[in-house]
């Protein structure tokens, strides 16, 4: 038997913020997810499961929030599931939800993902005491940057590129009312003179911390006929996972990253994606990550990536918009991070992207990778319903 087509056809976001200090989380995940119901002009009486995802709970101190949030969210009687792979789990579990929906084991389910980075301190949370990790490094960007230096090396890109990718994100997030940084008066100058954090990565190249939500309603074909707007059709997902450390691990090109894009573009019969993909909503919590993922996802070779970027060829204007929408630069409640990616490719793809719509967007993929570069999820989403 073949797969049930799956549609996206409701997207909710909160305003992401630094702290969200009305709201409580039940409040902030419920805001969220009223507003992808009402872009899919559902009730709760419709949705048959929710499916929930967040970064460590230690983040908020809120051991398994998901059993406090089930009357929030409407899943009082109904099957609800959590999902947990660090970054990345904003978009695994959209892919968990995916896949219910495909498996006709539900024909409607909202999946949610959240962080309430304000009532926690991430860096500090993600920077493990002795004896479980050298004194050597603070936060993620301590762990990365090794990583990015390793990738300058390996290329012989220039210093210059990650403020590009900076300049760029920030640039287009100005076009998205709902990204938790709008630095009306950024300059690539500014973003090249502000403090070295980790070496190479400088404060305008890094993440910022949000409180945020993002939901979406998935429903099968039956479902997207009655939908008032064009969904966005999923045509691959996949997730892989490879351990934090084991010999002959590629910090810089994980394995896993390859073999996740590769999946994702065999279910979607993808053969060249720099010219098949429209958009891409990638996870790029510091800016060289855009080369480096470039390479990784097959849209540039090895040694490559930057030089799209340098090109403009990842502007919004340009060959192959990259974070049309901001991204994980300018808006990062992590456990949602990476569904906003996939969340933000379904709008281009359905033409509801607004101010940073991609011009004749119909082919996007969502992007997201978590841990120490050892989770990945993605997804492809398309106007038109996949064939067969």
């Amino acid at each position: 038997m073949s797969k049930e087509p799956i549609a996206v056809v409701g997207v909710g976001q909160t305003k992401h913020t630094a702290a969200r200090r009305d709201v409580s989380i039940a409040g902030l995940v419920r805001e969220a997810a009223v507003r992808a119901l009402e872009d899919a002009q559902l009730t709760w009486a419709d949705i048959d499961a929710v499916v929930i995802g967040k970064a460590p709970d230690f983040f908020e101190g809120v051991m398994m929030p998901e059993l406090y949030l089930a009357d929030a969210l409407g899943a009082v009687g109904k099957p609800m599931l959590r999902v947990h792979t660090a970054g990345s789990v904003g978009g695994s579990t959209a892919l968990v939800a995916a896949n219910l929906v495909a498996a006709r084991v539900h024909r409607t389910v909202l999946t949610l993902a959240f962080e309430k980075q304000s009532e926690s301190n991430a860096m500090w949370g993600l920077s493990l005491p002795i004896p479980f990790q050298q004194p050597l490094l603070a936060g993620a960007g301590g762990f990365f940057a090794p990583h990015v230096r390793a990738y300058m090396r390996r290329t012989g890109a220039p210093p210059t590129i990650g403020s590009l990718v900076a300049y760029k994100d920030r640039r287009n997030a100005l076009r998205n009312p709902y990204a938790h940084l709008h630095e009306q008066d950024l300059t690539l100058e500014k973003v090249q003179s502000s403090p070295m954090l980790w070496d190479p990565i400088r404060y305008s190249e890094t993440c910022p911390s949000s409180d945020g939500a993002c939901a979406m309603v998935l429903t099968d074909r039956a479902g997207a006929a009655r939908a008032p707007a064009p969904p966005a059709w999923v045509h691959g997902g996949a997730m892989r996972s490879e351990p934090t450390l084991f010999a002959g691990k590629d910090f810089v090109s994980p394995l896993a990253g390859k073999d996740c894009a590769a999946d994702v573009y065999r279910q979607a019969g993808i053969t060249d994606p720099r010219r098949e993909i429209d958009a891409v909503e990638m996870y790029v919590p510091f800016s060289w990550y855009e080369p480096m993922w470039l390479e990784n996802l097959g849209f540039a070779a090895e040694g490559e990536g930057w030089k799209l970027t340098e090109s403009g060829v990842t502007e919004i204007d340009g060959d192959l918009p990259v974070n049309p929408s901001g991204g994980v630069l300018s808006t990062n409640p992590i456990g949602a991070s990476g569904m906003i990616r996939f969340a933000e490719a379904a709008l281009q793809v359905r033409g509801q992207a607004g101010e940073h719509q991609v011009e004749g967007a119909r082919k996007a993929l969502g992007h997201a990778y978590g841990g120490g570069s050892q989770f990945f999820s993605m997804w492809l989403v398309a106007a038109e319903p996949p064939v067969g």
